[in-house]
């Protein structure tokens, strides 16, 4: 229950923040996929921990072991078994906050719900979790490489920083030029600047992620509980930290007249109908039309401070927490490649469902 994602290509992740491993099993990949390894590492790294001085200081390889589903480099077609290695854990630093609500986690929640929680970093909802997620959204990829679709997601917003960017001329490269994953590079000195300055104070950001779903099939997504918009948006909002998601004009078409807002049909290369302003964000009735996907999910700032916070004990106590964890200021940059892998998961299950209804 919670734990999966997918109709056809399903993804269920298991493991906890500081337990030994986590990891993820893909059911409904089909047979003769090419998964590389190496692919699958890259796409890992740039999520990885302590990858730069802006993020927390915990040191995980995030090697990831190929377990089952896979015979020389191609899928069998039968479960994917991927697990990832905790080394860099440390669950006795959380033992003296076991009985603490910590502000704005999912301590008291988890405690409501169930009765018990994993105290250590938070268990399952630790952003931890997310390594699974970007491995199994690597072999989404993998499934669509000849469909010449291509994701990319970058920082377009910390704090009151936001930067100028051209979705068009956006590529992975630009995106991972900074440590702050933002391709404007006046934005993005401001953007270091202010997560190194809040981190100094013991603080946080948060801000927005804008991704770019470039050349998408035609047709995915089914009216009306299936639309392709809705399943994108929960596949970002199961994310942690994020609190908001808008596709296209988002809120701010909500401030345009119906014949501002709407697109006009155009014929483009090869007799192919196309939209001039794509306000719609690439999905019309909960179905892609073709144009670019383009949506921002809002996350918001990281809960763990390292300051001092008032809170509760789970017997209903005022207490003071002072934490000591290892935490990013500001999660942003290595949210990306998470982002990135939600969106190649939410479009291969899709894709799947068209192929597997229209052929």
């Amino acid at each position: 229950m919670g734990n999966t994602v997918g109709r056809i290509f399903r993804v269920t992740t298991y493991g906890e923040s500081h337990g030994p491993a986590i990891g993820a099993v893909i059911d409904g990949c089909p047979p003769k996929v090419p998964i590389l390894k190496e692919a699958m590492q890259q796409a890992l790294d740039r999520r990885r921990p302590g990858q730069s001085h802006l993020t927390t200081d915990r040191k995980e390889r995030d090697e990831v072991f190929i377990e089952s589903g896979v015979e020389d480099g191609l899928s069998t077609g039968t479960p994917i078994a991927l697990r990832i290695q905790n080394h860099d854990f440390r669950k006795e630093d959380y033992k003296k906050w076991a009985h603490i609500y910590r502000p704005s986690h999912a301590d008291y929640t988890y405690d409501a719900k169930y009765g018990l929680r994993s105290s250590s970093g938070g268990g399952r909802a630790s952003a931890r979790e997310t390594a699974t997620r970007v491995a199994a959204g690597s072999v989404a990829k993998a499934v669509l490489t000849s469909m010449d679709v291509e994701v990319v997601a970058w920082v377009e917003a910390v704090g009151n920083i936001v930067a100028d960017i051209d979705p068009s001329n956006v590529t992975l490269q630009k995106v991972d030029d900074t440590p702050v994953r933002c391709p404007d590079a006046s934005a993005a000195k401001a953007m270091i600047q202010a997560i190194e300055d809040i981190k100094k104070e013991g603080d946080s950001l948060g801000g927005v992620i804008r991704c770019i779903i470039k050349n998408p099939m035609v047709g995915l997504g089914s009216p009306v509980f299936d639309k392709f918009e809705a399943d994108l948006a929960k596949a970002m909002l199961s994310l942690p930290a994020t609190k908001g998601f808008e596709i296209g004009s988002g809120f701010a078409g909500t401030k345009l007249k119906g014949s501002e807002h709407n697109d006009a049909f155009v014929l483009k290369t090869g007799q192919k109908i196309g939209t001039a302003t794509n306000r719609s964000g690439g999905v019309q009735g909960g179905i892609t039309n073709g144009e670019h996907i383009d949506f921002r999910v809002a996350f918001k700032p990281t809960a763990t401070l390292q300051q001092k916070q008032e809170t509760l004990t789970s017997s209903g106590k005022k207490t003071l927490l002072e934490p000591k964890g290892r935490h990013d200021p500001c999660v942003l940059p290595r949210a990306v490649p998470i982002v990135e892998a939600m969106a190649w998961l939410t479009l291969c299950d899709h894709w799947l469902m068209h192929r597997a209804q229209c052929g």
